[in-house]
């Protein structure tokens, strides 16, 4: 090509697990691209812009580097050596096919399994596709819920009946008080609305709260009032709120009469004592300890006199919003945390008014999604998604009470594990030493398929590795999460590098083997999909231009956005509109909890109870520190972590207080070691005041680099991590640790 050449401008969109689906434009000449840009306030008019963070401006540098996978590939040493041999794609297609068969017609249709996997998230995604083709082969074993939201989705349905307990989030401007809850929506990007609005908020004058065990950049970009808190004890300080907020008789008493289940006596279902409710525990008329202050500032850290503040001002301010994020759920009682706040909601009456917030999960769907490729499972059971090792390890033994759902056990372990653009098969999930001797006995998972772009810690662990694509080098759909009024294309700007091949293009092949491939494509290519699933939608949202035209620009931005208040007409009147619980009101008693039998494990009523590894755990003598970890601005998830032009922007470092750090001999920058029983890690530190005394924290995502002893070099905060799920969603417990810390 001459220097002459045209630059074309090509609009795409991010499509991996992030919630802000930035607008990129692609400046490329002669096939390469010349820089990114991205979207504009001036560009946007009206609506939020859609701006790219650090991370979006350097996709290109991430996913375009020297070090992709370019071609398929075969294990040629033990499994999680990353010893490969370069195949054709014809070998690679027909082992997946013959091995597939061979492990359906040996272990049934419940031995195959796709891993969560959110590298590619987006409504055509390589996941979805696996579990297409295995259910027109006689299904797969299935999983629920998600690495981030376990905990918040079940207790939030638990309460509600649904997760979609969401209003609009221009309702926050009403609101005179804003509690952002173990909330970071400047690091995380969470969507791309909510800083547009808290920025807004604060503007107008609306008081912002954060409370976390970290002054997260949030707090500084909002100039927040920073309420620091040990990890895992956000439901001690709940009941201490709310044990303020009832002897002050502050609370909403005619909302609780009205639209709620077990917050007194006088309000239980029958056939349960009346003790059980909520306000027995909270007086103490239980266990004799009223749950003052005084009480909580013992577990939680946070002073009594901050406590009580906080309470009366959550109670007088008409209308208060408190705004949960994930981080505070990820625990091993994560369930009681989101249960204590939505308890609060309900008892300063902020449940179905504007400016209120039912808290929770808080689900908002102001316009459809796409719809789902994937078609009904014939084999119909599923696990949680964090027990999955589990499944591996004893899956024939697991049963409805190891949270298997769609029947009463499983009849196989895992034996063929698809892992799709995704790296929670080592590096994301929990005990990186456990899953990878788990992984590497070939007795257990008989055969492993990865597809990615780079040699990473999970891909080591393939049988057979493919070399992916990157959203630069095929198309799709996009939407943002929950918040956000648009839908995006992601339209190729490049050919795909070397042999890279989007998954969808494989999967046909293997489904010709099996004999199903014209039950899998239906005769479609990708763009035939990608229509299909766009004109499905553009039914249900008529406002939506032709394929073409939305395929050029890039972006639809919505012009028919409603404001909805969640829950206003069962608020109004449960009887005429019941909320949707088996009692018709808000269960902050929980009958189906009750009725279960570990209900001596995990309590039918939202309260504190002190998990394993948390502050009042015995092992602290051994392991003093609290770790947790957070979404750090550098990476998403552990996308980027090989782009070492991100590295200065938030260095891989263990934050620790200068306290801690003195009682150790650590100064800025010393090389530290943080183990634990489940494993050791080493890098550098940070003093910083940022976070509580007792505690310190890890950026999540950052790649494990075992040495030859199998120490992490690269500040991995998973050989740390707790792989026992919580009591009730079996979910992520990932943030409750304790560790101790020397110089290395």
């Amino acid at each position: 090509m001459s220097e002459y050449d045209e630059i074309q401008i090509i609009p795409t969109t991010g499509r991996n697990n992030c919630g802000g689906r930035c607008i990129i434009r692609a400046h490329v000449r002669g096939g390469e691209i010349l820089r990114l840009t991205t979207d504009t306030p001036a560009e946007a008019g009206e609506g939020v812009p859609l701006c790219a963070c650090a991370r979006g401006m350097n996709y290109h540098r991430t996913f375009l580097s020297p070090d992709r996978l370019r071609y398929p590939m075969k294990r040629v040493g033990p499994r999680g050596e990353g010893k490969f041999q370069r195949i054709s794609w014809e070998e690679a297609v027909d082992t997946i096919a013959s091995e597939w068969r061979r492990i359906r017609d040996t272990y049934g249709p419940g031995s195959r399994y796709v891993t969560y996997a959110t590298g590619v998230s987006a409504a055509f995604s390589p996941k979805s596709l696996a579990q297409r083709l295995l259910a027109l082969d006689g299904g797969y074993l299935d999983y629920y819920n998600s690495y981030s939201t376990a905990c918040i989705s079940q207790a939030t349905e638990l309460m509600y009946g649904t997760m979609h307990t969401g209003s609009s989030p221009e309702t926050w401007l009403d609101s005179q008080l804003i509690l952002l809850w173990g909330h970071n929506p400047a690091e995380t990007k969470f969507d791309c609305v909510s800083m547009h609005l808290l920025q807004t908020a604060k503007a107008k004058g609306i008081p912002l709260v954060v409370i976390d065990p970290r002054e997260s950049d949030t707090v500084r970009a909002l100039d927040c009032e920073w309420i620091p808190i040990r990890p895992a004890t956000d439901a001690a300080l709940e009941d201490a709120m709310a044990y303020v907020i009832w002897s002050e008789g502050l609370q909403d008493q005619a909302f609780l009469d009205r639209c709620c289940l077990g917050f007194d006596k006088a309000h239980m279902p029958p056939g349960v004592p009346p003790e059980a409710c909520y306000l027995s525990y909270l007086t103490g008329e239980t266990d004799g300890i009223p749950k003052t202050p005084e009480w909580a500032e013992t577990i939680c850290g946070v002073p009594a006199p901050t406590i009580r503040s906080l309470a009366l001002r959550l109670a007088k301010a008409k209308p208060a919003a408190i705004l949960l994020g994930y981080g505070a759920q990820r625990h091993a009682y994560g369930e009681q945390g989101v249960r204590g706040a939505i308890l609060l909601a309900c008892m300063t009456g902020n449940v179905g008014v504007r400016g209120g917030w039912a808290s929770g999960h808080a689900l908002y769907e102001r316009h459809a999604d796409f719809p789902s490729v994937k078609p009904q499972n014939p084999y119909g059971r599923a696990i949680p998604t964090f027990c999955w090792t589990e499944a591996v390890e004893h899956g024939h033994t697991m049963t409805a009470l190891d949270g298997v759902v769609g029947g009463e056990r499983l009849d196989s372990d895992i034996k063929m594990i698809l892992n799709l653009a995704g790296n929670c098969l080592i590096n994301q999930h929990s005990d990186i030493n456990r899953t990878a001797e788990l992984l590497r006995d070939t007795s257990k998972c008989e055969f492993i398929v990865c597809s990615d772009l780079f040699l990473t810690s999970s891909a080591k662990f393939a049988d057979i590795l493919l070399p992916g694509v990157s959203f630069l080098e095929s198309e799709n759909l996009t939407q943002p999460w929950k918040w956000g009024d648009f839908i995006g294309y992601n339209n190729q700007v490049i050919p795909p590098l070397g042999e890279g091949r989007f998954e969808y293009d494989w999967l046909s092949e293997v489904a010709d083997r099996l004999g199903l491939r014209e039950a899998f494509t239906e005769g479609r290519d990708t763009r035939g999909w990608l229509e299909h699933l766009y004109n499905q939608l553009r039914a249900k949202e008529p406002e939506l231009p032709d394929f073409d035209a939305f395929r050029a620009r890039g972006i639809h931005r919505y012009r028919n956005n409603p404001v909805t208040i969640a829950f206003e007409a069962e608020c109004r009147d449960p009887q005429a509109h019941p909320f949707p619980t088996e009692s018709g009101k808000i269960e902050l008693f929980s009958p189906k909890v009750w009725r279960t039998t570990f209900k001596s494990d995990f309590p039918a009523i939202p309260r504190y109870v002190a998990p394993p590894e948390g502050p009042q755990d015995p092992l602290r003598k051994k392991y003093p520190l609290q770790l947790i970890g957070w979404h750090t601005k550098r990476r998403c998830h552990s996308i980027h972590d090989n782009n070492p032009g991100l590295e200065p922007l938030d260095p891989q470092r263990l934050w620790i207080h200068p306290d801690d750090a003195a009682r150790r001999g650590l100064s800025e920058g010393d090389a530290a070691e943080i183990w634990n029983d489940r494993g050791r890690t080493r890098v550098p530190v940070h003093v910083t005041r940022r976070l509580q005394p007792g505690v310190v924290a890890l950026a999540q995502g950052s790649w494990f680099t075992p040495d030859a002893d199998g120490v992490d070099q690269n500040g991995s905060i998973n050989v740390l991590t707790s792989q026992t799920p919580t009591p009730y969603a079996r979910g992520n417990p990932q943030h409750t640790n304790l560790v101790e810390v020397k110089r290395a």
